[in-house]
């Protein structure tokens, strides 16, 4: 496990930033249909902070958590730079196939959301004889060790009282909400996502994030000048 887990995105993640962007419109849409869009969101096992940044570059309250990966392009935006402790919905993308203990990391994040988005391919219908028979295995890089049927997750749910929902492939929710399944599926189809994040679009936090670095930036500068004078 520790050799498998060297690195903390393996070297043929080679679709990160495609999958980056593709999921912020869909996540977008959500949020936008079902979901409070001034609210407060987490990137649970966030990465580098590519979807925080692109998140909060489509006017969303993003902040990053990720005990184990450099962040690199949400700076100043991890979770400890906030004092939000309970957030609209956290998302956890391409992490529920790397829990040692699913059951357990459930009820952490459960503890600052009670909508949990993520995604995590289904195992299929047809039977698996060996590595070979799904891509998603991955034998090569170790680090998918818990693969989830619709009916595991479904039960994983249950287990907190909370409900399920799925687009029946690889994006799924567990919330303590109750949705609509037919209007969930609808929010995450693409060609609806497009068109109800073009009319419903939010005013981009780009500017003022430019703005809090720049003066956080300057206020240890200060901080810095201020020390060496004493």
């Amino acid at each position: 496990m520790n050799e498998a887990y060297n690195s903390a995105i393996t070297s043929l993640d080679i679709g990160l930033v495609g999958r980056n962007i593709g999921i912020s419109k869909r996540l977008s849409s959500l949020i936008l249909s079902h979901f409070d869009r001034e609210g407060h969101f987490l990137d649970y096992g966030g990465g580098y902070g590519m979807l925080v940044r692109i998140m909060r570059d489509c006017g969303f309250d993003f902040h990053r958590f990720d005990t184990y990966c450099e962040n690199i392009f949400a700076r100043h935006f991890d979770l400890h730079d906030s004092s939000v402790r309970k957030f609209e919905l956290l998302t956890a993308f391409e992490l529920f196939e790397h829990l040692e203990n699913p059951v357990e990391e459930l009820e952490k994040m459960l503890e600052f959301s009670d909508s949990i988005f993520f995604s995590t391919e289904l195992v299929p219908a047809r039977k698996l004889t060996s590595a070979r028979d799904w891509w998603y295995f991955t034998p090569e890089t170790g680090q998918h060790i818990a693969l989830y049927s619709e009916r595991s997750l479904d039960t994983l749910a249950r287990k907190f009282g909370c409900n399920f929902y799925t687009d029946g492939r690889t994006l799924h929710l567990i919330t303590r909400r109750r949705i609509n399944p037919s209007l969930f599926r609808l929010s995450l189809n693409p060609k609806v996502a497009q068109l109800v994040t073009k009319v419903r679009s939010q005013k981009s936090l780009l500017s003022n994030d430019f703005d809090f670095i720049r003066n956080s930036i300057r206020g240890n500068e200060n901080s810095l000048r201020s020390s060496d004078i004493q």
